[in-house]
């Protein structure tokens, strides 16, 4: 993953491959292998990274179709769990935590064949020099993956739906009630402005990840909100910190070729040359459908999370409000045409009445 040595096709050549460059040193070809297996896997299996790319057919697939490959291999993680770990694990499909207990035995299984693989990698590969084309088709990859991701969550917050409102009857609820994954999710729910804020840098880093030419600024854009999210999720024990921690990592993944570039640009204040990236292909129309395929599988995704987010804002958030929307407090109370006097201590006098959306 290291840039030493990507050097620029010679497009006068048309179909002339890349000439080659100095060879990768070894800690850079055995990060190189370990990552390429571990974060493929990571991405492949885990929940949500393929269904987006589903768009605008999601809704109509099967409703454990959005739990990818984790839930059929589940066997192997229980399997596991029981023996490895002497507990018994399951996958709870109808909890919303991404942070089960068996999604961390799935790290746990990903990460030693991650390291096997790449040990046997390095035994019977030894002798390449390094791995440019392979690398090209892997930051391909994980762009896509991070880019479909950060327009998942993006969406949900411009279309204010994944952090909704407060329902009037929370606001009644006693704060020490709350946990603090409650708190966070009503405090950003109470600010429609700033959550749709938040979103839309999450939206604009992920298009960026889709054009080659500004995939860089897309993944620092990313990295920043994912190290604000994972934050928020660690301190406020939100269960999706395996996701963002991964997303954390995976933009720096896509950021560490040119980690020499931004550092004397935006630290050591010293000129950089042009960033330079291996092509996929070495003819001119094919070069182009391989930069033209990310950005129609981006849209795609874009107006299926549109859509998705939509019909549910209509559901909820955007529900019409009632004509005497709003807590009221009860003044006058009758019974048996008595008037009640307003004691806490009396459980049939009503000292609120809450009248709230559809749901």
């Amino acid at each position: 993953m290291s840039a030493v040595g990507t050097v620029p096709v010679d497009r006068d050549r048309g179909t002339e491959a890349l000439a080659a460059g100095p060879r990768w040193n070894l800690p850079t070809r055995i990060a190189f292998r370990f990552c390429f297996t571990y974060f493929g896997l990571f991405c492949l299996i885990f929940p949500q990274f393929m269904f987006v790319y589903t768009g605008p057919l999601g809704p109509k697939l099967p409703e454990r179709a959005i739990n990818g490959f984790l839930d059929p291999l589940s066997p192997i993680w229980e399997w596991v769990g029981r023996h490895v770990f002497g507990t018994e694990v399951e996958l709870h499909l109808d909890s919303g935590s991404g942070d089960q207990a068996i999604i961390w035995v799935f790290l746990f299984c990903i990460l030693v064949v991650a390291a096997v693989t790449t040990a046997l990698w390095t035994v019977l590969d030894r002798r390449r020099p390094d791995y440019r084309r392979l690398n090209a088709w892997f930051m391909l990859f994980l762009r896509l993956c991070l880019g479909g991701q950060m327009l998942f969550y993006g969406m949900a917050k411009v279309i204010p739906s994944q952090m909704p409102e407060p329902p009037l009857a929370t606001l009644l609820t006693q704060y020490g009630d709350f946990t603090p994954a409650a708190v966070l999710w009503m405090q950003v729910g109470s600010s429609p402005v700033y959550e749709i804020l938040l979103g839309s840098a999450e939206v604009l880093g992920g298009l960026l990840l889709f054009l080659p030419r500004t995939a860089t600024l897309g993944a620092m854009i990313s990295l920043v909100s994912m190290m604000q999210v994972f934050v928020l999720n660690m301190t406020f024990d939100v269960p999706v910190k395996i996701l963002a921690g991964h997303l954390m990592l995976i933009s720096l993944v896509l950021l560490a070729p040119q980690a020499r570039r931004l550092a004397n640009v935006l630290v050591l204040q010293r000129p950089s040359e042009p960033a330079t990236q291996q092509e996929l292909f070495g003819s001119r129309r094919l070069r182009l459908i391989a930069a033209g395929v990310p950005v129609v599988l981006g849209l795609w995704a874009l107006i299926g999370q549109v859509q998705q987010d939509l019909e549910f804002w209509d559901q909820s958030g955007g529900a019409e409000k009632p004509e005497l929307y709003g807590i009221w407090q009860v003044s006058e109370f009758t019974q048996d045409g008595q008037p009640v006097a307003p004691l806490l201590t009396d459980q049939n006098r009503w000292q609120r009445v809450v009248f709230d959306i559809n749901g």
